[in-house]
């Protein structure tokens, strides 16, 4: 049960200088941004007790290093949150084939901003790792942080399922990448099976080691080259792994050799109560043996006092007592600390939860 706090504690100031908790932000770019509303508005977040910001604006450098410099300037770290499989507008035959044989950019699975890349593919190795690089180089970056670093979720979460108007018992063809003639021929070479001749390709553990493999490979190419450039490493992940990450789209990443982790630890998608964030954390705790710390991402209902009336799942998220509980429950389980999607729908009632709770853990 959760313990009141005393009344003075409950009207403390939202403001908040410092935590000992290292706490984040996930902030997408605008076409709007200036210098002078990035510094807005990451003059509020610090205010709040944010000590780091995940920005998105892709490979755009020039709008990575000036939402940077203005991070820096209010003492805040500055990580470019940078989707990586997911792209548009490359060459044909770098995105992936799914078992029916059609390219992710023909027909992407579930939406159309799913143009998966085949991370197996050298160019798209070497193209990525090019990138992520020219990203590092950018002085006031502290962190390049890999989102989307794996394949096309093969199942989606249960909370998801309806949304889709799925029921996804077993792996579809339509999302099980990738069967193009490279990774078909490498996984024969290795293993001595011809994954297309297999009738359910989901029974061949083998198979999903390959592509585990594959990932991790991608990984440590892009860390490498970033960490020659003397910055760290952080990726967003799903949870577990071995729980959901690890089947749901191929992600091991307890095996990943890089500075961070931020599992996407969203209760509502996965049909759980607040609750079921601490035992997973305690998962992601232990499967990295403390090698890597492990950053808790939460997911933030906006219109908190409507969710119930709220169809689509990607409008859920914790209101604010939901999220004092997920927070509670993430550091007793071992999270070294606390990323919020997003920043932009946090309100005022979030921020003030968010506040106490932090004292209160702060206080022990």
């Amino acid at each position: 049960m959760k313990r009141f706090l005393p009344l003075l504690l409950v009207l403390i100031s939202t403001s908040r200088l410092a935590t000992a908790l290292p706490l984040y932000v996930w902030q997408g770019s605008s076409e709007a941004d200036t210098p002078q509303s990035l510094n807005t508005a990451f003059a509020s977040l610090k205010s709040h007790g944010v000590t780091g910001v995940c920005f998105n604006a892709g490979f755009n450098t020039e709008k990575i290093a000036v939402a940077a410099r203005a991070a820096k300037a209010q003492g805040l770290e500055f990580q470019a949150w940078i989707p990586c499989m997911l792209q548009s507008g490359c060459p044909t035959e770098w995105y992936a084939v799914n078992r029916l044989g059609v390219r992710a950019n023909h027909a992407p699975a579930y939406v159309p901003y799913y143009t998966a890349l085949d991370p197996h593919n050298a160019e798209v190795q070497q193209w990525l790792t090019e990138k992520y690089a020219a990203v590092a180089q950018i002085a006031d970056v502290d962190v390049v942080q890999l989102d989307y670093i794996r394949y096309v979720d093969v199942i989606l979460a249960r909370g998801l399922w309806d949304k889709y108007g799925l029921v996804m018992h077993e792996e579809y063809p339509a999302a099980d990448y990738c069967y193009c003639d490279a990774c078909v021929a490498d996984f024969r070479e290795q293993s001595g099976i011809d994954i297309r001749t297999v009738a359910d390709p989901s029974k061949v553990e083998a198979w999903a080691e390959f592509r585990q493999n594959v990932i991790r490979s991608l990984v440590e190419k892009i860390a490498q080259a970033v960490h020659q450039r003397g910055k760290k490493v952080s990726a967003d992940v799903f949870p577990g792994p071995k729980s959901y990450a690890a089947w749901m789209v191929r992600q091991r990443w307890d095996t990943w050799n890089i500075d961070a982790l931020f599992p996407m630890n969203y209760n509502d998608f996965y049909l759980e109560p607040p609750r079921w964030v601490g035992k997973v954390v305690r998962e992601e705790v232990k499967s990295v043996a403390g090698r890597i710390p492990i950053i808790s991402g939460l997911f933030i209902c906006k219109n908190w006092r409507t969710k119930h009336s709220i169809i689509d799942p990607e409008g859920w998220g914790l209101n604010p007592s939901e999220l004092q509980e997920a927070v509670r429950r993430s550091v007793k389980a071992g999270a070294s600390g606390i990323c919020l999607f997003s920043a932009s729908s946090m309100t005022d009632e979030h921020w003030q939860a968010l506040a106490e709770v932090i004292d209160e853990i702060e206080r022990r």
